[in-house]
């Protein structure tokens, strides 16, 4: 999978990108990530991104040409008024918090390309131009304003890469992470058995893969029911998860009553 990057920023991304299982899938090609300076693609001697908005107001605004000229070099467009962008199937996402925001879902549709153009804003925001007609999604990581889009990129690069074939040493990791099924992960135990008084739970030491994989099963609903019980609406329960979770319920409940 190829990463095309831009940014006011580029010096942010090597000491990430060259480390553990990022930097060992680019060995391996796995993924590239390019990252290019929007500087680079401006006119003047002082390479001016911005300047002030229009109507007045605090902040500066990313100017729109120096961005349009960085995507359509990339793309290999001849320059136009207004890009093919429908006829485009790469992705050219703007990391923003007013996007739709981020999670496995969207990490794994994603995956599904071989190419994504990552635009990291900064100051302000961003000329409207850019929004309208030049990017194709708008992502954001959350419900609160960082000062750019660069963090929030290598979340995306992060997410994604690692749900790509061969990127993870285990074959499936990633399909037991928390959110890869609609549910948290379950408790993770390794050596020593036994630390401070506290001990691995007996069964994970049985060798009983069948009763370890109910354990586990069981142990996800019950984090998921106490952390995020938002979302057990959305997940893909079998009957036995449905029982499990009734047990629960009803195991609160009687807890509730003996404290009242």
């Amino acid at each position: 999978m190829q990463f095309e990057v831009f940014t006011l920023l580029p010096e942010v991304f090597p000491s990430y990108l060259e480390t553990s299982i990022i930097k060992r899938a680019r060995e391996r090609d796995l993924i590239n990530v390019r990252v290019h300076n929007i500087r680079d693609y401006t006119h003047d001697k002082h390479h001016t991104t911005d300047d002030t908005p229009y109507g007045g107001g605090g902040g500066m605004v990313m100017k729109p040409d120096p961005v349009f000229e960085a995507i359509e070099t990339i793309l290999e467009l001849n320059t136009e008024p207004t890009p093919p962008r429908s006829d485009s199937k790469i992705p050219i996402i703007l990391l923003t918090p007013q996007g739709r925001v981020f999670n496995q879902s969207i990490a794994q549709e994603l995956s599904q390309h071989p190419r994504i153009f990552l635009i990291c804003g900064r100051y302000e925001g961003i000329d409207e131009r850019i929004r309208e007609h030049l990017v194709t999604d708008e992502i954001s990581i959350g419900d609160y304003v960082l000062t750019g889009g660069e963090l929030p990129a290598l979340i995306l690069i992060d997410a994604i890469a690692r749900l790509l074939p061969d990127v993870l040493g285990d074959p499936t990791g990633a399909q037991d992470d928390s959110h890869a099924t609609g549910l948290l992960e379950y408790p993770h135990y390794t050596r020593p058995p036994e630390f401070r008084g506290w001990k691995t739970p007996d069964i994970l030491l049985t060798g009983d893969h069948a009763k370890i994989d109910k354990w586990r099963r069981e142990q996800s609903l019950l984090r998921t029911f106490n952390k995020r019980p938002d979302m057990l609406e959305k997940a893909e329960l079998t009957k036995k998860d449905l029982k499990f979770i009734e047990g629960i319920k009803a195991e609160v409940e009687s807890q509730k009553s003996k404290a009242e």
